[in-house]
């Protein structure tokens, strides 16, 4: 009688936890079904404590949670990949417009010698520009993949520099009071010659196109490596927009009417780190600098 008794009680106790299991299933599946249908929710609950039941909802919600990190990490990188490919296509079609507007002007008979060669000096440096463009998305889109080849040597940072600021010498004295201060003890650092002339090169020509006043030029040795500052006055960036800098298009002329495709400091950054270098930027008042640290 007693045995019945027990059994019979652990019975029912065993048809209670069956019930609650099936409770706990069936209304996992329902909150499973209205997450899908609203495309997300709160984590999925249990009707009943249950030990096993707890950890695989635990389970479930993490993949739960995986997944909607997942689809929202695809939906920014698509709105991003939609505005680079528009910004992109703004950016190419500037100076091909102007290009095929000439072009169409070099057709009248009634040009005279000295406005074709006007027309064509137009249409050349149109073509130069857009040529730039092309090569910086490649550029960018190699150094991204991984595909940039980058031969590490030691490299006299003074010798590159000095070049460079000969080469724009006419260009920098125009638009800027340079000071350049380049030690001439400054020693080698590791990098690859052609990488390093670039980088610099896309410093001068960003302070070309958005710097004016002043310009200064320094490099120091620091421990375990040589710093080197670029900074130009008449900066147009707003402190918000210091920390994007280095993004890839990004651009202070929201309207992109000028000629700066936002490429020349994403490649920047891009070399540097293939080069085992370090940049960053600083904002103060009106003077933009960018600092770039290499190991020697």
């Amino acid at each position: 009688m007693l045995l019945t008794a027990i059994l019979t009680l652990l019975c029912i106790l065993l048809l209670i936890r069956v019930y609650a299991l099936e409770r706990n299933l069936r209304l996992g599946a329902e909150q499973l079904k209205q997450r899908r249908q609203e495309g997300g929710g709160a984590p999925l609950r249990l009707a009943a404590p249950n030990r096993a039941a707890e950890k695989l909802m635990a389970e479930v919600n993490d993949l739960l949670k995986s997944g909607e990190e997942a689809r929202a990490d695809f939906r920014r990188r698509e709105k991003i990949l939609r505005q680079q490919i528009a910004n992109v296509s703004h950016d190419l079609r500037t100076p091909l417009t102007s290009i095929l507007g000439y072009l169409q002007l070099l057709e009248s008979e009634t040009l005279s010698e000295e406005q074709r060669r006007e027309y064509l000096e137009i249409v050349e440096s149109r073509a130069k520009v857009l040529q730039g463009l092309i090569t910086s998305f490649y550029d960018l889109s190699r150094l991204e993949a991984g595909e940039y080849p980058i031969q590490r040597e030691r490299v006299d940072l003074r010798e590159v520099i000095s070049e460079l600021l000969a080469a724009f010498y006419d260009e920098l004295e125009a638009c800027f009071q340079v000071t350049v201060e380049l030690p001439d003890d400054l020693s080698a650092v590791w990098g690859d010659r052609g990488a390093l002339s670039r980088v610099y090169t896309n410093l001068i020509r960003n302070a070309l196109e958005h710097g004016s006043g002043t310009l200064t030029i320094s490099a120091r040795q620091v421990p375990g490596g040589v710093e080197t500052r670029f900074s130009n006055g008449g900066a147009d960036l707003k402190r918000g927009e210091l920390d994007h800098v280095f993004d890839r298009f990004f651009t202070s002329d929201q309207t992109r009417s000028g000629r700066n495709t936002g490429l020349g400091l994403a490649i920047v950054k891009a070399l540097a780190g293939q080069m085992g270098g370090t940049v960053s930027a600083s904002l103060d008042g009106e003077t933009f600098t960018v600092l770039l640290r290499w190991k020697i």
